[in-house]
């Protein structure tokens, strides 16, 4: 069968949405496993191997496909907008009921990645009835890079925000079906049981469509399950997936499934972050805050009554966003992020410090665990030395540094590392000084006051609280620098921008305890 130029022209078009679609499942797994594992890295790395590879299995298995291979690459279509539509509820659900989900999504993976593999050798052999290899495989080829780039851009900056993974997952599986239509609409004369295909093609279609429309309720659903308390807000952000719970007046944060504070005790995690950093730069006048974004740390902040100004850098508007907003969580905070003295920079703290030209008393780092890549680069040698170039003469820096109990190795790295930056005008490191606090919710929880000449070296004793408090006391403050032998000082490598091994620090930790 010779095709048309118009047909050569809508199987260009199935190509390049058929591309789209290819990233796409890669993009959303890579993501979905990013918010329910963390360690983006590894789980991008993993997704990637195991689609090239099946794909790779996908172009081998196509030479054994003959006769009608209009029809063949219809019935993939089908299939890979089927598996791949429904991916991201699959496994979603797969990891809030059974508690598993590396299984499932390698077979996932490795299924979609197949048929995949088989889409673009199918289209080339279809548009050699019409023109030459050479033009086949260079128009297919083309097509599907263009395919390739939208989706890459699309779906960080469109898509993931605007309708989430489950209803991104759809629309990617409505595409392929879209794909398949388009054949039928193309060739269906000629094609053995183009009736059946059809039905078979709208009936999917309907099922994704109904996937699409009720993704809220489903997603609220499975997330009642892997939460214990009912969640009163959710969204999917560029960054993170954000959710906010609440029971019985308990209201509790959730970063990528990852507990930041819960209201029954985050003061106490609070005022140990800012109230010690802040009695030793002596009446500090401008606060720089870096992450934070729930305005809880500004709160505390903002009880001394020397600050003038405090700047607040934090990545995700939309954590910033519901915390001045929604009324119960801005009286968590106080107003805090609607108080005159306070500026909100959205944007990368390690940006932020690159082209500030801002002089700040103190530096406060309420930033999440190093638990991945992109993390453990912001408690590296080299992060802390731009932080040092913001701070005064008498500047303080302090730090939230993970649990010296269960990620022992994770929190003195911090503190090594931070002992090795330099900090002075000549080259004069920080002088640490590490303490930690019970906090009920996360455990013995860790911090890393540092400072320079004149200020240091730093004396707890000599720490006072100059603000009204729920835990914190001048008496109590001493013996937060007191550590256990089982998890007191410790060597450990420095943590480099090039070379984050705090984050395997971390992560033996993390195993260690099941956390």
């Amino acid at each position: 069968m010779i095709a048309s130029n118009r047909q050569v022209v809508l199987l260009l078009v199935s190509t390049f949405l058929v591309a789209t679609c290819g990233i796409g499942y890669e993009l959303l797994a890579g993501t979905l496993s990013s918010y329910l594992i963390g360690n983006a890295v590894t789980h991008f790395s993993l997704v990637i191997g195991l689609f090239l590879t099946a794909m790779g299995i996908g172009s081998y298995l196509s030479r054994f496909v003959s006769g009608d291979l209009v029809r063949a690459f219809l019935v993939v279509e089908i299939a890979v907008g089927v598996i791949g539509g429904f991916m991201p509820l699959a496994l979603f659900a797969t990891f809030t009921v059974a508690e598993s989900y590396t299984p499932p999504l390698v077979v996932m993976c490795a299924l979609i990645g197949i048929l995949v593999g088989l889409e673009i050798p199918l289209l080339v052999r279809i548009l050699r009835q019409r023109s030459s290899l050479e033009n086949s495989v260079s128009n297919v080829l083309t097509v599907d890079y263009l395919g390739a780039l939208a989706v890459s851009l699309l779906f960080p900056l469109v898509l993931l925000p605007q309708f989430g993974l489950v209803r991104t997952g759809a629309i990617f599986g409505l595409l392929n079906i879209a794909a398949g239509l388009l054949g039928l609409h193309v060739f269906g004369a000629g094609i053995r049981g183009s009736r059946n295909l059809r039905a078979t093609a709208w009936l999917c279609g309907a099922l994704l469509t109904a996937n699409f429309v009720t993704a809220g309720t489903t997603t609220t659903v499975l997330e009642d399950l892997l939460y214990d308390d009912d969640i009163i807000y959710a969204q999917t952000t560029p960054y993170q997936r954000l959710v906010v719970t609440q029971w019985r007046g308990d209201t509790r944060l959730y970063l990528d499934g990852n507990i930041q504070f819960s209201s029954t005790d985050e003061f106490r995690y609070h005022e140990a972050l800012v109230h010690p950093a802040m009695s030793v730069a002596q009446h500090p006048r401008r606060v720089l805050v870096l992450g934070g974004g729930d305005g809880l740390v500004l709160r505390d902040v903002l009880e001394h009554e020397s600050v003038e100004r405090a700047v607040l850098v934090d990545l995700d508007p939309a954590v910033v966003e519901l915390f001045r907003d929604a009324p119960v969580l801005r009286e968590l905070n106080r107003d805090a992020l609607r108080d005159p003295r306070v500026e909100i920079v959205l944007g990368d703290a390690h940006k932020y410090l690159e082209t500030a030209d801002e002089i700040f008393d103190v530096v406060i780092m309420d930033l999440p665990d190093p638990n991945n890549e992109s993390l453990a680069k912001l408690y590296s040698r080299s992060f802390f030395r731009l932080a040092a170039k913001r701070l005064a003469a008498r500047g303080v820096l302090v730090t939230q540094a993970a649990s010296p109990f269960f990620t022992p190795d994770a929190f003195w790295c911090i503190v090594n590392t931070i002992e090795s930056t330099p900090a002075g005008p000549d080259g004069e490191p920080f002088v640490a000084a590490p303490y930690h606090v019970d906090v009920p919710s996360f455990g013995d929880w860790g911090f890393v006051l540092a400072a320079r000449a004149p200020v240091a070296p730093i004396d707890p004793t000599r720490i006072r609280v100059p603000a009204e408090t729920r835990f914190l006391t001048d008496a109590l403050v001493p013996g937060l620098f007191e550590f256990p032998k089982d998890t007191g000082r410790r060597p450990t490598p420095i943590n480099r921008f090039d070379e984050p091994v705090l984050l395997e620090l971390y992560r033996q930790g993390d195993r260690t305890y099941h956390r």
